[in-house]
C-alpha cells in the first residue's frame, strides 16, 4: 500500500562509500514499519547488490527515531483475506532469506526501537551494531498476535530460552542485554554509532571478496547441519580455499611478513 506521507520520498535509500553500501529504511514518519513497499524495494536491492562486483560490505540503517518498528499495521489491517496476509508475511520472509543468501556480509546498524519484524531484521542481518540506548522487543502478544517469523531468526540468534522470554512477554531489552544474548555484536555510545559502523563495514571490505562470500556461505550452511557433517562440509571447504589463490597470496603474505594483498576481484 503506498504511503501518502512519503508518496514523493523514496522508501529506501543506498549511498556507497568505496566497498561499501549503505541501505537506509527512509519511512521516519512510519517508525521505518516495513510496508509492502519498502519490502519490496530492500528486496530488489538486495538482487542489484548481489549482482555488484564492486560491493563487498552492505549496511542496512534507518531515518528518525526508530529503526524499524515491524510490519506495517495499518496496511495489515486494511484487508481480512487470508491470501493477502499470507502473500504480505511470505514475501517478508523471502526478503529476509536474500541477506542471508547475500554475498556481501550485512550490518544492522541500529538506532532506537527495532520491534517485531524490525527485531526479526536486525537478527537476520549477519552482523549487528547498536547505540547504547537502542531497545529491542517482539511484542506482538500485547495486541494478540505472536510474532511468529521473526521467532525464526531470533531463536538461532539467542537460543529458546531468552527467544521465547521476548516472545511470550512482548517486553524491550536492551542493548546491553541484546549483545550478552547474542542478538547483537556490539554496542557503542550514540555518538560513536556512525564512526564505529563504518569502520566495522570498512575493515571487513578491506578482505578478500571471495572470502567474505564463501565463508559466509559455508557458515549458514553448516549452521543448518548436524555436528558432524558441519566438520565435514567446513573441512572440505577449508581444503578447497586453500588450493585457492586468495590463501596462497595471504598466507605467504603472513609467512614473509609482508603487507595484505591487494586481493583479486570475485
Amino acid at each position: 500500500m503506498p504511503d501518502p506521507a512519503t508518496a514523493n520520498e523514496p522508501v529506501l535509500l543506498r549511498e556507497d562509500h568505496g566497498r561499501v553500501a549503505v541501505l537506509t529504511l527512509n519511512r521516519p514518519r512510519a517508525m521505518n514499519a516495513l510496508s509492502s513497499d519498502l519490502i519490496a524495494a530492500l528486496d530488489q536491492e538486495f538482487d542489484r547488490l548481489n549482482a555488484d562486483e564492486t560491493i563487498r560490505v552492505v549496511v542496512i540503517q534507518a531515518n528518525g527515531r526508530a529503526f524499524c518498528a515491524g510490519h506495517d499495521l495499518r496496511e495489515v489491517r486494511s484487508s481480512e483475506d487470508y491470501a493477502f496476509h499470507h502473500a504480505l508475511m511470505s514475501r517478508c520472509s523471502a526478503m529476509m532469506l536474500k541477506i542471508a543468501r547475500l554475498k556481501q556480509p550485512v550490518i544492522a546498524k541500529v538506532r532506537g526501537i527495532a520491534t517485531a519484524a524490525g527485531c526479526q531484521l536486525v537478527a537476520q542481518c549477519d552482523l549487528a551494531i547498536a547505540s547504547a540506548e537502542a531497545k529491542f522487543a517482539t511484542p506482538g502478544v500485547h495486541i494478540g498476535l505472536f510474532c511468529g517469523t521473526p521467532s525464526v531468526p531470533l531463536g538461532r540468534n539467542v537460543g529458546s530460552k531468552r527467544a521465547l522470554d521476548m516472545l511470550f512477554t512482548g517486553e524491550p531489552v536492551s542493548a546491553e542485554t541484546a549483545l550478552r544474548d547474542g542478538l547483537l555484536s556490539r554496542v557503542v555510545p550514540d555518538d560513536h554509532l556512525d564512526a564505529a559502523a563504518m569502520d566495522l563495514a570498512q575493515h571487513i571490505a578491506s578482505k578478500s571478496p571471495l572470502v567474505l562470500a564463501q565463508g559466509k556461505a559455508m557458515f549458514h550452511r553448516h549452521m543448518a547441519m548436524d555436528l558432524e557433517q558441519a566438520y565435514a562440509y567446513a573441512s572440505s571447504t577449508m581444503a578447497g580455499g586453500l588450493m585457492r589463490e586468495d590463501a596462497k597470496l595471504g598466507i605467504d603474505a603472513f609467512v614473509q611478513k609482508k603487507p595484505q594483498p591487494d586481493w583479486p576481484g570475485r
